[in-house]
């Protein structure tokens, strides 16, 4: 059986879960190991890591958060931030990762994307991708946090992404990103429709129902974040509105 997965996310800024938390049975809840740990034991089927501290070498940064990470979660960890070349990618898997996501790097060389998949194999290779809607209704990949377009058109990227050797799509709609309102659906849904990897849903997400809408839009996976840090939504909650919704979860006792 294929298994949709529940995954969530931590911005990292200098060591530090950017995002506030409201956990009492978590020592620290902004350190990212903390709360990784936390969702690891909750159910989560994977987790994902986004360096976005603000320095020019955020190599060793990435690959300490790996280490750390590896001793203590034991489900799949992607991590983003600071892999630039295939060197980047290596000492952060090396470290513990088991795979890592590029966004700005590859835009900036798209060559990135073949020479990691033919070192580390596709499965290793998460392409994020951070899209606004153009006024016209199409999309376009924006980098710098969503600051910064790039002329690209999102739908097309993504399918150029995958044929260079990408296994996944980190997919996130920074137009909801942030406003609890829900999925870009439509984003979704034409970037699933258009390539045959796994895409996961990040970007605006407010409550469970957010979540079953992104699956049915054809997403493989769904990303959140402050329904999960700020604890008004739990992992077990929302896979069990998932399995009633017809998605098959895979069973926490199973997960590892």
């Amino acid at each position: 059986m294929h298994y949709k997965r529940v995954i969530p996310c931590m911005d990292v800024d200098n060591g530090r879960v950017v995002k506030g938390t409201k956990f009492i049975d978590i020592r620290d809840a902004g350190d990212p190991v903390e709360l990784a740990a936390h969702y690891d034991a909750q159910g989560a089927d994977e987790l994902i890591f986004l360096d976005i501290t603000a320095t020019s070498d955020k190599r060793a940064t990435v690959v300490e958060l790996a280490r750390r990470a590896a001793d203590d979660v034991f489900v799949p960890f992607t991590i983003g931030g600071g892999v630039r070349q295939v060197q980047d990618a290596h000492d952060v898997l090396d470290a513990g990762a088991d795979k890592v996501s590029i966004n700005s790097a590859a835009l900036a060389r798209p060559e990135l994307i073949d020479e990691l998949a033919t070192v580390f194999g596709a499965q290793c290779v998460v392409l994020a991708i951070d899209a606004k809607r153009r006024p016209d209704g199409s999309y376009e990949a924006f980098v710098a946090g969503g600051r910064t377009p790039t002329g690209k058109d999102a739908v097309e990227w993504a399918k150029e992404g995958v044929e260079r050797g990408a296994g996944e799509i980190l997919l996130t709609s920074m137009d909801r990103d942030g406003t609890k309102d829900g999925y870009e659906l439509t984003l979704t849904q034409r970037i699933s429709q258009g390539v045959d990897v796994p895409v996961i849903a990040s970007g605006g997400v407010g409550e469970p129902q957010h979540l079953i809408d992104g699956l049915a839009a054809g997403a493989d996976a769904v990303l959140a974040a402050s329904i999960f840090h700020y604890g008004s939504h739990t992992i077990p909650e929302v896979k069990d509105a998932l399995r009633n919704a017809g998605f098959p979860m895979r069973p926490i006792s199973a997960r590892a």
